[in-house]
């Protein structure tokens, strides 16, 4: 559990819900830090070239893996191997529905397509959902990741 910490940067998004994936806000990257059951989640976003931060603590449920915050939104750890990917289920309920997006991390700019982006595909597959992936030339993070 301990192993999620730290820095995360986002490759892939699917959902079988469109709006979930027309967001004017692109993550890029997520910092995780956990003190008891608290999860802290540092996101940064581009948000049309510029770098936006937000910062929210939520709790682990009696499920382990997953977390509830405000604002009716959830974090369930899907799939880790804690070293170079995890692939998370987001929930939230916003304008009176619910979305749900897998999202698909690795912790470095090169490791997009390892063993982690196959049980990606494999996931999404599975659940017809569509496949937006992020891939192409690493970039430089924004510099309110750091």
């Amino acid at each position: 559990r301990a192993g999620i910490v730290g820095f995360w940067r986002e490759v892939g998004v699917a959902s079988s819900q469109n709006l979930a994936l027309k967001t004017p806000k692109r993550l890029e990257a997520l910092f995780l830090t956990l003190s008891g059951d608290e999860l802290t989640v540092k996101a940064a976003y581009d948000s049309s070239g510029s770098c936006e931060t937000e910062k929210i603590a939520g709790s682990e449920t009696d499920v382990s893996g997953r977390f509830v915050f405000p604002g009716h939104r959830e974090i369930h750890v899907i799939d880790t191997d804690y070293e170079r990917y995890a692939i998370l289920r987001v929930s939230l309920h916003w304008q009176g529905q619910d979305f749900h997006v897998l999202k698909y991390f690795t912790r470095s700019l090169e490791d997009e397509y390892g063993p982690g982006f196959w049980r990606f595909r494999e996931l999404t597959a599975d659940v017809g959902l569509y496949l937006v992936a992020r891939h192409g030339e690493p970039r430089a993070l924004p510099s309110c990741v750091s």
